[in-house]
C-alpha cells in the first residue's frame, strides 16, 4: 500500500516542470476566484494535488506564486500579439484585425485569465495595482499598448482608419475584446445556452471583428480620396 500511495502523488521535486505547471494552474483558478489576498495556499495545494511545501519550494511564497500567475497571463499575450504588431509586411487594417482575433483567441482559450486580471484591476476599488502588477504591466503591457497606438496612428495617416482619438480607440478595442469573458455569469442569465460553447464564442469573435472594423476603418471613398491627395 505505501508504494501505491507514493506512485499516485501528483507532484514532487523529481518532476519539476510537471509539478510547477500543476501548482501554477491551480493558483490561476484560486487567485481568479479569491484574489491574491483571499487565496489560500492550502487550497492551491489541494487543487494541484501536491504537498503544500512544494509551493514554497518552487515559488518561495504566495506573493511569488501570484507574480508567476500574472506573468503567465501577460507574457503569453505579449508573445502572441507582439509578433503581429512588429510585422512590417502588413497593411494597418490587416494587422489590426489579426491582432484583435489573436488577442480574442488567447483569452477564449483560457477564460480564467481575464477574471484574474479583473480582480487585480479592481483591488482597492480600482485605485491602485499591486507592486508586482505594476512591474509586469511596465514590462509586458506598456510596449504592447505603445505598439497599438502606433498602429492606429499609422492607419489614420495612411487614410485606412478614420480620424479617431488613438488612446480612446485602444481602450474601446480592449474593452470590446475582454468584456464578454468577464461577464460570463451575467451572460448565463441574460441568454439561454452556454456562453462558453464553441458556437457562442465563434459568434462573439465575428461580432468583435465586425465592430472594430466598423468603428475604425475609413470608407472606401475616403481611402480612395486619401490615395489621390
Amino acid at each position: 500500500m505505501p508504494v501505491l500511495a507514493k506512485s499516485r502523488r501528483s507532484g514532487s521535486r523529481g518532476e519539476p516542470e510537471k509539478t510547477r505547471a500543476a501548482i501554477l494552474s491551480a493558483a490561476l483558478e484560486e487567485f481568479a476566484q479569491e484574489g491574491d489576498s483571499g487565496a489560500r495556499t492550502d487550497e492551491i495545494a489541494r487543487r494541484a494535488g501536491v504537498n503544500k511545501a512544494l509551493i514554497y519550494y518552487y515559488f518561495k511564497d504566495k506573493e511569488g506564486l501570484y507574480a508567476a500567475a500574472l506573468e503567465q497571463v501577460f507574457s503569453g499575450l505579449h508573445e502572441r500579439v507582439m509578433s503581429i504588431l512588429n510585422r512590417t509586411d502588413m497593411a494597418p487594417r490587416e494587422k489590426l484585425l489579426l491582432y484583435v482575433q489573436t488577442h480574442f483567441d488567447y483569452i477564449a482559450s483560457q477564460p480564467v485569465y481575464p477574471r484574474l486580471v479583473q480582480r487585480e484591476f479592481m483591488r482597492n476599488a480600482g485605485r491602485t495595482l499591486s507592486p508586482v502588477a505594476n512591474r509586469i504591466l511596465e514590462h509586458y503591457g506598456k510596449p504592447l499598448y505603445q505598439k497599438l497606438e502606433e498602429l492606429v496612428r499609422d492607419g489614420i495617416r495612411s487614410g485606412a482608419f478614420r480620424k479617431v482619438d488613438p488612446v480612446q480607440s485602444i481602450t474601446s478595442i480592449l474593452g470590446t475584446i475582454i468584456f464578454y469573458f468577464i461577464t460570463i455569469p451575467a451572460q448565463q442569465i441574460m441568454r439561454t445556452g452556454d456562453p462558453t460553447s464553441p458556437e457562442r464564442i465563434a459568434e462573439r469573435r465575428a461580432a468583435v471583428l465586425d465592430f472594430v472594423s466598423s468603428a475604425l476603418f475609413a470608407t472606401d471613398d475616403a481611402v480612395n480620396q486619401k490615395g489621390k491627395s
